[in-house]
């Protein structure tokens, strides 16, 4: 049994990477992989002989579409954000994306851009079947006939899902999320300068600082108070950002981290009411000038279980 039992774990880091990447949860994933090494424990596959790890895939994979679909029958408050998780050097490994095992020139969406929260936010579009197959065809570089044992799928019927959910990709590949070293610098930037100027309440400097077509999302889920529909265009995102920096009594302390490949905000204030939220974190997507034109801002407390925070 402890053979066995190592032979799982040696799984692990790539099980959570596919859980994390098809339900945008962290704790979810956590849950999945936990599952299903439960189910190999009790019910192991039948075939010794074979390699575990397909077996361990198609049940990961069986478990993160039901999971889905239950999650989309179910009404959300508001609207739904990826749970962040850290993504530096000193991260846990299974928060890491990892390193493909061989150049694939063959996959559409490379490891590290597949955990930015622009590419999770796109894949909520798709239907579970579509998001698991386009995961593994795109990412994670399986064949069509890979992908099909994997999901219990006829190649032909993964061959008409992938076009589909590539159909439904479309808008983000025409302004694909970047994960790279210069990305990385601009949003960091904009994010201390973003830090700078709500401290001196500046609002001509904030305004400066965000796209005429900024999105800000919000997601409080069901938990603490948050905006329940997107806020659109620079003029009313500046009265939100102004409007609850009014409210602040206490100033909250701030962490720049990195977080799904990029620069992030952790925020931390203590002193809120029962109704908002004590710990959050802002990210956000910046345009080739390095001006802010998406933030999102995750409240829901479940959602910060792989973030850490000073306190």
């Amino acid at each position: 049994m402890a053979t066995y039992v190592e032979a799982l774990e040696t799984d692990r880091r790539l099980l959570w990477n596919l859980c994390y990447r098809m339900t945008g949860s962290a704790a979810d994933a956590d849950d999945l992989v936990q599952e299903t090494f439960v189910r190999a424990i009790e019910k192991p596959p039948r075939r010794t002989n074979e390699p575990l790890r397909p077996w361990l895939v198609r049940v990961a994979m069986n478990l993160s579409r039901d999971l889905l679909r239950r999650r989309k029958r179910r009404h959300y408050l508001g609207p739904w954000l990826p749970s962040p998780v850290p993504t530096d050097e000193e991260s846990p490994a299974s928060y890491e994306p990892p390193a493909p095992r061989l150049d694939s020139p063959a996959a559409r969406y490379d490891l590290k851009e597949s955990i930015s929260f622009a590419f999770l936010v796109a894949l909520e579009a798709l239907t579970p079947s579509q998001r698991a197959v386009l995961l593994l065809r795109d990412v994670f570089d399986y064949s069509t006939g890979e992908t099909a044992g994997a999901l219990d799928l006829t190649e032909a019927n993964v061959k008409v899902t992938l076009l589909r959910a590539r159909r439904k990709m479309k808008e983000y590949d025409r302004n694909p999320g970047s994960l790279d070293a210069t990305h990385q610098e601009a949003t960091r930037r904009a994010l201390e300068q973003f830090l700078l100027y709500l401290g001196t309440r500046d609002a001509e400097g904030i305004e400066r600082l965000l796209a005429e077509d900024v999105i800000s999302i919000s997601d409080g889920g069901p938990d603490v108070n948050a905006a329940r529909m997107p806020v659109r265009g620079r003029d009313k995102v500046l009265r939100l950002i102004l409007g609850l920096a009014a409210k602040v009594l206490v100033e909250p302390r701030f962490t720049i981290q990195m977080l799904n490949g990029l620069p992030s905000i952790s925020i931390e204030d203590l002193r809120s009411s029962a109704t908002a939220a004590t710990r959050y974190t802002v990210q956000v997507d910046v345009d080739d000038a390095g001006r802010i034109r998406r933030l999102y801002a995750v409240l829901a407390p479940r959602k910060l279980s792989a973030v850490r925070f000073t306190s």
